[in-house]
């Protein structure tokens, strides 16, 4: 395990445990490494062609995209384990109503993507990240979603607490929280369930994890152990926004109408979300969004298969390539990525980070072939 990643851990408890404490964390997932742009197809989806996208990945199929599609580990400067996003909901409505059903969804960061993938419902699905952290946190999700029965024991697993009673599949996630915040973390639990999680990915899925790998999924559930409802990305007033959100929070978050569409709000978009992990269908890769392989991979991988990119939701992350000097490299990457006029971009906007009152980020959505044309031409 490295010591960054350690350290990082330890400040994610801190933020948690004890906010004052810290001056400055991070902010939202970001990438920082420079690189050219591989010549590459032109972007647009001409129609051509008969949808083959998998209905299932096998476990070798699924860990070679995880490994051939990869860049090297980068970093930044957090290993988030948490979106800093309160009002990423916001976009929902209008997506699910302009973005098809079906196609490839490209997302970064945490678990904010299993909302927008149980809203808009993809065949496919890649999780991007310059860090490997993240792949190891998605893996361990993987495991959660397949072992758990329903949301309330997907919640038990994943923050180490014996499920309270009275839940039931009609308990909104606030109820689920607020139930899960009054009952004490168990230290001989976590470690049942870790060795579940360490079981189904090596031992049934057969996948070929690092020791390092092991330690780091290891961490990251001790933190949500330590953490448990209160989890944060990371302390009020750090370089994310003035308000950093709970995971209880993030789950009870609704659109701007007041409607819930969290991956646990239902036990039908957690069913949505555990059918696709148990078809490997939610892929984690390490990728820069400006490196010369990951994105162009992926949309060549799409292209072979006839489907298209139908969301991207990237974060803030643009603001990040923009410092770095890589805009046109990503640019061209996005170009290359095959989509129509109903594909999608996310992104979230930063707001007033002086400003109290000011919740962090606005999320936005755009037409992504609008955004490639303007992006092209800049």
């Amino acid at each position: 395990m490295t010591r960054r990643f350690v350290a990082a851990v330890v400040l994610a408890v801190v933020a948690v445990l004890a906010p004052s404490a810290l001056n400055s964390v991070s902010v939202a997932s970001g990438f920082s490494q420079t690189s050219g742009a591989r010549p590459g197809e032109t972007g647009r989806d001409t129609g051509a062609g008969r949808d083959s996208l998998p209905t299932r990945l096998g476990d070798q199929a699924f860990w070679k995209l995880v490994t051939d599609l990869s860049e090297p580990n980068g970093s930044f400067r957090s290993d988030n384990l948490v979106s800093n996003e309160i009002r990423f909901q916001w976009v929902l409505p209008e997506l699910t109503r302009t973005v098809r059903p079906g196609g490839v969804y490209l997302g970064v960061g945490p678990e904010q993507n299993f909302t927008y993938i149980a809203s808009l419902r993809p065949k496919l699905a890649f999780i991007l990240d310059v860090r490997r952290g993240n792949v190891e946190l998605h893996l361990m999700y993987k495991a959660l979603f397949e072992l758990a029965t329903d949301r309330a024991d997907f919640v038990s697993r994943l923050l180490s607490r014996k499920r309270p009673a009275g839940l039931t599949a009609s308990s909104s996630p606030g109820e689920i929280f607020a139930a899960f915040a009054a009952v004490e973390p168990n230290e001989g639990f976590a470690a049942e369930t870790l060795a579940t999680i360490r079981n189904r990915l090596v031992t049934e899925h057969r996948l070929p994890l690092s020791g390092a790998d092991l330690e780091r999924i290891e961490m990251i559930h001790h933190v949500f152990l330590l953490a448990g409802t209160k989890i944060q990305y990371s302390p009020y007033g750090s370089f994310g926004g003035t308000v950093q959100p709970t995971y209880a929070d993030l789950m009870a978050a609704t659109d701007e109408a007041g409607q819930a569409h969290s991956f646990l709000a239902t036990e039908q978009a957690f069913a949505l979300l555990k059918d696709l992990e148990h078809r490997n269908l939610v892929v984690p890769v390490v990728g820069n969004f400006a490196g010369p392989k990951t994105l162009r991979a992926i949309g060549s991988y799409v292209r072979r298969n006839g489907a298209r990119v139908s969301t991207f939701y990237v974060s803030n992350v643009e603001e990040y390539l923009r410092q770095d000097g890589v805009w046109q490299a990503f640019c061209g990457n996005l170009a290359s990525l095959p989509i129509d006029e109903t594909s999608a971009l996310v992104r979230a906007v930063r707001l007033d980070p002086l400003n109290p009152a000011v919740e962090g980020f606005a999320t936005r959505s755009s037409r992504l072939a609008a955004d490639v044309r303007e992006c092209t031409r800049q």
